[in-house]
């Protein structure tokens, strides 16, 4: 199974808002060996070591948000609920959030809520405590695409910093999976293998000269995206065209 690893270099970040430049790499076991060799004599692992992420993303009924996403447009969002590990109640905390994406420029825009708030919100209509700004924007974002659950994706991360560069983090995520059924992060974080073959400026000279030397080069890579065109759909991605442009 391969690893995703993603450098992101941010600013202006918060709980709630983050804006990043990211690359994305997924290189074969060896080339992965000296590349996260490299990094680990650079760079920190941070507080939480190895941890599970798991997300359920949001889309319409004809998946028309990821078949734009795939057309590479200046602009594209999607919405995604998040947890940290496995909810371990209805009281546990979970994060709905907006990810915007603009000329290579990827925002964040995320609350975070208890699990059953969330889904009285999602399913329900009903307001959380924490109504604000951010929510507006994902209520203007359901009124116009009308979204459900869709995918479940799950993965284990370790994330370095560097102290030297504050704005730089590097996550390794490995062990990615998928499902399509028992779409609630309370169903625990079982799923299919995910496998995947997927970095480029804006990041530091020694980390791009390490790239160079493992001859690892930057891809365009999703991991809901690839998921919908090699197991949700591969007849369509074979046999239909999605505005204009055949994906074979």
């Amino acid at each position: 199974m391969s690893t995703k690893i993603t450098i992101d270099t941010r600013w202006q970040y918060d709980t709630e808002n983050l804006q990043t430049i990211r690359k994305e790499i997924s290189p074969p076991p060896q080339q992965y060996r000296t590349v996260r060799q490299g990094i680990q004599e650079r760079m920190q692992l941070d507080q939480y070591g190895l941890y599970t992420i798991c997300s359920i993303y949001f889309d319409t009924d004809n998946f028309q948000l990821i078949r734009s996403s795939l057309e590479k447009p200046v602009y594209k969002e999607k919405l995604r609920l998040r947890s940290y590990g496995v909810p371990e109640d209805a009281q546990s905390p979970v994060f709905l959030e907006l990810k915007k994406k603009y000329k290579g420029v990827v925002y964040k825009r995320r609350v975070d809520m208890q699990l059953d708030e969330c889904r009285e919100y999602l399913f329900a209509g009903e307001r959380p405590h924490c109504d604000g700004q951010i929510l507006h924007e994902i209520d203007w974002f359901q009124h116009l695409w009308h979204t459900s659950p869709k995918v479940f994706l799950a993965y284990d991360r370790m994330a370095f910093f560097s102290p030297e560069e504050e704005e730089l983090r590097i996550t390794f995520d490995q062990n990615i999976r998928w499902r399509d059924t028992q779409l609630s992060l309370s169903d625990g974080d079982w799923g299919y293998p995910l496998l995947q073959d997927a970095l480029a400026d804006h990041v530091p000279l020694w980390l791009s000269c390490l790239l160079d030397e493992a001859a690892v080069f930057p891809t365009s890579f999703s991991k809901y995206g690839y998921c919908y065109k090699n197991y949700l759909f591969p007849d369509l991605e074979k046999k239909h065209t999605f505005g204009g442009k055949l994906y074979a």
